[in-house]
């Protein structure tokens, strides 16, 4: 008999999502803990449904105290922490036996995070530490984290997470962040967080403003450090504050040399920038097409933060618009026929319309 291991949950009213998530997870697993902060819908019953233990708890605003709670009742060596509204996509049940039969160490799982971008729906995918010995505990209010000194290593797991798109999740967790921030008022972490969520609720303004004050207070040495660049310069062009992009891309250049999302963003950046005074900074035009290119040529490599496709299929739909507008329509349709060949519905639609 090798090293047990359990799923660890804390949940209120999942009953639309919960199902889906414990699907994906109870036969990878020797236990369920589920611990309810308060649900009035069926969640308890689903919960039941799978054979776990589901356990009553007071919601006092602090996730690290609520999973800690549940950490505690769980009885196996190893614990895996999942939230309802994310879903284990791959087949890793031997991984997860193998990492923690031959590790000590902290297991940093992929997860996929579905937002509403832009240009539609996308993919930012990020790692996090989720597979853990059993006495270890989180803590921080919100985005908690596993106080560990053990070695952090990624574990081929995939979980699909879609909470970004649930509106109640933002009005529940800006205010747990705005608490934290009143006690640390500069830690770029916490100003990052609350930028996201004000991103799901497309308050460009307030994520903007979190993450110019991110950006001011980071070292450049945090895994999240691409990310508030990036999400900076998107903020730029969604609230207008242009003629501070220029310099944000200047000082990072090299930092995120290897960064596909750092050279779509920039593309994207100049492109606004070039439309909003034609005469003062039409000379930069050509830098468009070199950083679309540069981010196809870095390819989508599994950054921390990246979006998915700004190093393949956004990208040359993006470089395909590109040449289309200044008249290179062979090398357009390249482009498109590209990205439609990997089932990029933009391009798709943009050859239909182009050969009709």
């Amino acid at each position: 008999m090798g090293k047990t291991v359990s799923l660890v949950m804390i949940v209120k009213n999942e009953g639309s999502i919960l199902k889906r998530c414990l699907e994906s997870a109870s036969k990878l697993v020797d236990e369920i803990i589920i611990v309810d902060t308060g649900s009035t819908d069926n969640t308890k019953e689903i919960a039941r449904e799978f054979n776990a233990e589901v356990f009553d708890y007071t919601w006092n605003n602090d996730f690290s105290e609520a999973r800690n709670y549940a950490l505690d009742r769980s009885t196996s060596e190893w614990n895996l922490v999942l939230d309802a509204d994310e879903y284990i996509s791959n087949d890793c049940k031997d991984t997860i036996r193998l990492f923690i039969e031959q590790n000590q160490a902290i297991g940093r799982v992929k997860r996929i995070d579905k937002f509403q971008g832009q240009d539609g729906i996308n993919y930012e995918q990020i790692y996090i530490s989720r597979l853990f010995p059993a006495s270890y505990r989180y803590s921080g209010k919100i985005h908690e984290q596993i106080k560990s000194d053990l070695p952090r290593l990624i574990v081929d797991v995939e979980v699909q997470h879609d909470g970004y798109f649930q509106q109640s999740k933002n009005e529940r967790n800006i205010p747990i962040l705005q608490s934290v921030l009143r006690e640390h008022p500069l830690d770029p972490y916490y100003h990052h967080q609350i930028a996201k969520e004000y991103r799901g609720l497309e308050d460009h303004e307030k994520a903007y403003d979190h993450l110019k004050i991110a950006y001011d207070n980071m070292t450049g040495r945090e895994g999240y450090a691409p990310s508030i660049i990036v999400n900076l310069l998107y903020a730029i062009i969604s609230t207008g504050q242009l003629s501070e992009g220029i310099t944000i891309i200047e000082e990072q250049f090299d930092y995120l040399q290897n960064y596909p999302d750092f050279f779509f963003v920039a593309a994207l950046y100049l492109l606004e920038l070039i439309l909003s005074a034609p005469d003062q900074f039409g000379e930069l035009l050509p830098l468009i097409e070199r950083y679309y290119k540069r981010a196809l040529e870095i390819g989508d490599n599994g950054q921390e933060g990246s979006v998915l496709g700004t190093g393949s299929f956004a990208t040359l739909h993006n470089l395909g618009v590109f040449y289309e507008v200044t008249g290179e329509f062979d090398q357009a349709c390249d482009c498109y026929e590209q990205a439609a060949e990997m089932n990029y519905k933009p391009s798709i639609d943009r050859l239909k319309i182009i050969k009709s």
